[in-house]
């Protein structure tokens, strides 16, 4: 293996490990991160870091991070990673320090969790059993009675100026991304014809808000996209003036397709129905036979993957495009060029992975935990081309695009049928890549040059990636016995250059005897700038934002 080190700028007087890698080395044992999935207390009060280098003085505001931080109340325990208490939590970074402060969000579910000291509402993975204390009838009867949980544990989401914490259920919570104080709980349902909505929505430069959610009704489910006007929220509007740009059927009327994510350039809305599907009729009898939403949930690699097209600002539906067999969760960009969309996701060949995050598997050691590992679906970064004007003609396939490699063929029976192009060179082949990231500000539904996100040799990420579309060249940060998360870019003041700015990305350790650190890297050659210690374990997580500092 090749390995060549990179001079870490003379700003930084410590030297730490760091590599542009040409391979990720093979691996002999996998360790054990069972720390990064246990509960912890949360930190109500700003605690100071320990800063290792130079941070910015342009660099002020707060990283905001949400994920599970609690995995118990009582006797019981959550099944599923999905399940934990959502734990947020604050970077505040200012004058070259950074502070850290943690809350738990103040959900219903977690508040009639800890009241009743065991788990009363049902989440992902984890179904609650009927009160022992009440009568047979009763519990019998609460079978029938379906809660669905507010635990808002995966990312942050703007709305009119105001920040919530959000999950796939129809409920957000306002939140103070200063002090992370639990606001108001928000209910999709009364404001328009969803009953859930994707923690991850895009954002028009004009501040219009798009997103997806599932609609049940007599007339069967819809996928439904939704804009929300950008005004300032008044106290007591929240979302009013949400409407449903389209609704789409699904492919199986009592299977409807998962989805986290969805794709969105300058004028469509791409819908990504892959065949990881949710069967209607084991979720409408799941509470009462004691299963879990998790067991409702099916992988079919028989079925293709449809990509359906919108129209953002008619609702007109456009050409569906099919290709095979694929599962995803995350967009990295999409953009329009010459007639085309181009669609870039993280995609997965078996769509089994999210049962794999049982909480006993992440917990497990030695050889159980390496078996798991090889049975864990990798996400690899590719590129779909989707031809807008249809001009597809016969079975021959061509290259909508002279600088992609992706092709597009009309079949017999009239699908248009793609094939993608790898975002990536061998540097990912052993490892694949997720929690994707760009310059969204300026870039998103643009064309654009460079992404970011965790790469793995374990379960999780284990190192930080910034990835060149064009050269499909990868730089690595990566550190023994730390695991990052999701990466983060700020530009830097009036930049000019697409990667212009820093990275910031927490990263964890399973060693006690370790510290947990905020590391800053510089998003163009992908060194560190500084890393700041936090005196605090912390759980691994999902996804997070960045909040500038208001002059």
């Amino acid at each position: 293996m090749r390995v060549l080190a990179i001079r870490r700028p003379l700003r930084v007087a410590v030297v730490k490990k760091f590599y542009l890698m040409t391979s990720f080395s093979s691996q002999a044992g996998v360790e054990c991160i069972a720390p990064l999935f246990q509960t912890v207390q949360e930190t109500p009060q700003p605690v100071p870091t320990k800063v290792t280098g130079t941070i910015p003085k342009w660099i002020r505001g707060s990283l905001l991070r949400n994920g599970p931080g609690r995995f118990e109340f009582g006797s019981d325990k959550f099944n599923h990673w999905f399940d934990g208490m959502a734990l947020m939590h604050n970077f505040k970074i200012e004058n070259g320090s950074v502070t850290y402060l943690s809350k738990f969000l103040q959900s219903d579910s977690y508040t009639k969790n800890k009241s009743a000291n065991r788990i009363v509402i049902s989440e992902f993975g984890t179904v609650a059993m009927p009160d022992p204390c009440k009568s047979v009838f009763d519990r019998f009867m609460s079978k029938f009675k379906f809660t669905s949980t507010d635990n808002c544990s995966v990312s942050y989401v703007l709305y009119k100026g105001d920040y919530y914490v959000s999950t796939e259920t129809n409920f957000m919570h306002k939140v103070d991304p200063e002090n992370l104080s639990t606001l108001e709980k928000v209910d999709w349902s009364k404001f328009i014809a969803v009953n859930s909505a994707t923690a991850h929505p895009h954002y028009d430069p004009d501040g219009t808000v798009y997103n997806m959610g599932n609609s049940y009704g007599k007339d069967g489910t819809r996928y439904n996209i939704f804009r929300v006007p950008p005004q300032k929220s008044i106290p007591g509007e929240t979302l009013e003036g949400a409407q449903v740009v389209c609704s789409i059927e699904p492919e199986e009327k009592m299977k409807f397709a998962y989805y986290h994510s969805f794709g969105m350039s300058e004028n469509y809305v791409v819908f990504v129905e892959q065949p990881l599907k949710l069967n209607i009729m084991k979720l409408m009898i799941c509470q009462i036979r004691g299963k879990t939403f998790l067991e409702s949930m099916s992988w079919d690699p028989e079925l293709n993957t449809i990509f359906h097209v919108i129209n953002k600002h008619t609702g007109k539906k456009h050409s569906l495009f099919h290709t095979k067999a694929f599962a995803t969760f995350h967009q990295i960009n999409a953009f329009e060029d010459q007639g085309c969309i181009v669609l870039d996701l993280c995609c997965q060949d078996d769509g089994g992975a999210v049962k794999l995050f049982q909480l006993q598997n992440l917990r497990k050691s030695g050889e159980d935990l390496k078996e798991c590992f090889k049975q864990m679906g990798k996400a690899y970064p590719r590129r779909f081309v989707l031809p807008l004007d249809c001009s597809v003609k016969g079975d021959v396939a061509t290259q909508p695009l002279n600088y992609s490699t992706a092709t597009a063929a009309k079949t017999g029976d009239g699908k248009i049928w793609c094939i993608h192009e790898n975002l990536h060179d061998h540097t990912l082949d052993s490892c694949g890549m997720e929690f994707p990231q760009i310059n969204y500000a300026k870039y998103n539904t643009k064309k654009y040059r460079f992404f970011y996100g965790c790469s793995s040799q374990h379960i999780v990420g284990d190192s930080l990636v910034k990835v060149d579309v064009e050269t499909k060249k990868a730089k690595i940060w990566k550190e023994d016995g730390y695991y990052p998360s999701e990466p983060i870019f700020v530009p830097y003041p009036n930049s000019v250059e697409e990667d212009d700015g820093v990275i910031l990305s927490p990263v964890l350790t399973p060693d006690q005897h370790k510290n947990t650190f905020l590391l800053i890297l510089d998003a163009k050659d992908f060194t560190e700038i500084a890393r700041a210690e936090v005196p605090v374990n912390i759980p691994f997580g999902f996804h997070g934002i960045f909040v500038p500092q208001k002059t």
